[in-house]
């Protein structure tokens, strides 16, 4: 595992229940513009659910793929996630995205 995936997991740890945040949210905390390894890094994420990455999202509120597939079961099982913590989608996009927004300080 790299460097960089260990601190994406990190960040991602600290997303809480209720809120998601975006790959360039979790690309901006570490200084880089590198959104795409953001992704890779959570799409072999070995530590799920311990790290949260059904909480990352696309920067436009849309829910982005997860397990490496965007769409079928996978993505189901994602949207599935995120209700039951409390987070409003409808047609695989957050609702009041800015609100629950969750940044890096």
């Amino acid at each position: 595992m790299s460097p960089f995936s260990k601190k994406v997991y990190q960040l991602t740890k600290q997303v809480p229940k209720g809120k998601v945040t975006t790959y360039k949210q979790i690309a901006k905390a570490l200084n880089t513009k590198a959104y795409q390894e953001v992704g890779q890094a959570l799409r072999n994420n070995p530590y799920a659910p311990k790290v949260p990455c059904h909480r990352v999202i696309k920067t436009n509120g849309l829910i982005g793929g997860f397990n490496g597939k965007t769409k079928g079961k996978e993505i189901l099982k994602k949207i599935s996630l995120l209700k039951k913590e409390g987070v409003k989608i409808k047609e695989n996009k957050v609702l009041n995205f800015k609100t629950i927004l969750f940044t890096f300080s």
